[in-house]
């Protein structure tokens, strides 16, 4: 992927972030890996340059809670990301009582995460979506929507508008409201919804031609079937954007008395599902073992990634938590061979720095101990 504009972290500080005071760390290469034992905070680094791309971190904690204990409230990540050959420092952070978080880019305040897109896009793998497939469809449709998002700025936005706009229809529906407010707000719901469901297909569906493209490559990971499913999806099939939000008003309006007893809209694109397969066994993911079920969703983030490079025209960032620690030495080499194919740069933990010995030559490996971060191998920066 070495053709697309590619964006470097070279900086990264953290001030009152989790468990650290203040931290500063340099980077000069494009694979990173931090190691130590469990609880030094090398997660934490992970989550903080996740708050440099939109949307609500990796861990998607309440902003209060991310500030370090028994300090002020406020905390900050600021970085220097170079990219076209210019660096950039780029911020964001919370100030304590205020509602929010703040985006700075080379010092000036501007509105909404969205701003950062244009820097960097940030993808992340961590322990807590092992379960996803198992997991509820809500955590799929989550990550479906984080997926979007990274090649589809807009997307965030319009799905937290379409949530509102739902809310206070169901809000409305518990109190009697009148039609012609119901009317209003079924508009808004049915447009924003028709809007996130056509967005949620599209990736979708540029995710399994990037999939099926690598059918006949030898790849280290097994390939999965993606389709996104559910009523809502049955109801639209052959309709175009129009049509869809016509049908899903009329959806609507004839399922209030339902809706209204159930306390809940029941028909919608807040609950179509992702569904994934082993490609090659024709098996539900759900029911493949633990370890195919990891290898797969390496495998979608890898194939994730390359389609945000493909249409966004940067490689993202990739931020991999313990990806190395459940796969065999075997398949490790094969990981760290492809991450460094794609070009982007990777961020990387885990609690043993044997698991990083087949790191190419100038990869950094920091150990992480005492809010410190100290070079282990690799090239040092200036």
């Amino acid at each position: 992927m070495t053709e697309f504009r590619t964006a470097l972290l070279t900086r990264l500080s953290l001030t009152d972030f989790r468990n650290y005071t203040a931290l500063k760390l340099s980077f000069s290469g494009k694979l990173i890996a931090f190691v130590g034992p469990n609880g030094a905070g090398k997660t934490n680094i992970l989550e903080a340059i996740s708050f440099l791309t939109a949307g609500r971190g990796l861990r998607r904690a309440a902003l209060a809670d991310i500030a370090r204990q028994d300090a002020s409230g406020s905390w900050s990540v600021a970085a220097d990301v170079m990219l076209d050959g210019l660096e950039t420092r780029i911020g964001t952070g919370l100030v304590a009582n205020s509602p929010g978080r703040k985006v700075r880019i080379d010092g000036d305040e501007v509105k909404g995460s969205e701003s950062l897109l244009d820097y960097v896009r940030i993808l992340w793998l961590v322990p807590a979506m092992d379960g996803l497939f198992t997991g509820s469809g809500s955590d799929r449709r989550r990550f479906l929507d984080r997926l979007t998002l990274a090649i589809d700025p807009t997307h965030g936005r319009r799905v937290s508008d379409f949530e509102n706009a739902l809310r206070q229809r169901n809000r409305l529906l518990e109190q009697a409201g009148s039609d012609s407010y119901l009317t209003a707000l079924e508009n808004q719901v049915s447009e924003l919804g028709t809007a996130v469901s056509f967005a949620r297909n599209e990736t979708v569906s540029l995710l399994t031609r990037m999939i099926g493209e690598k059918r006949s490559q030898a790849l280290p990971f097994p390939l999965a079937e993606v389709a996104l499913e559910g009523n809502f999806e049955t109801e639209m099939t052959g309709l175009d954007a129009s049509d869809r939000e016509d049908r899903y008003r009329q959806m609507l309006r004839d399922g209030r008395p339902r809706d209204r007893a159930a306390g809940r809209t029941l028909n919608g694109p807040h609950l179509s599902d992702l569904k994934v397969w082993h490609a090659s066994k024709g098996m539900p993911a759900a029911q493949s073992s633990t370890g195919e079920q990891k290898a797969l969703l390496i495998g979608l983030i890898l194939a994730h990634a390359e389609l945000t490079a493909k249409l966004s025209g940067m490689t993202p960032v990739l931020l991999l938590d313990e990806v190395a620690a459940h796969l065999d030495p075997n398949r490790r080499e094969a990981l760290f061979s492809k991450l460094n194919s794609l070009g982007g740069q990777v961020f990387m933990t885990g609690t043993d720095a044997a698991l990083f010995e087949a790191l190419p030559q100038e990869a950094q490996v920091f150990e992480i101990k005492d809010q410190k971060g100290a070079l282990l191998r690799g090239p040092s920066t200036p």
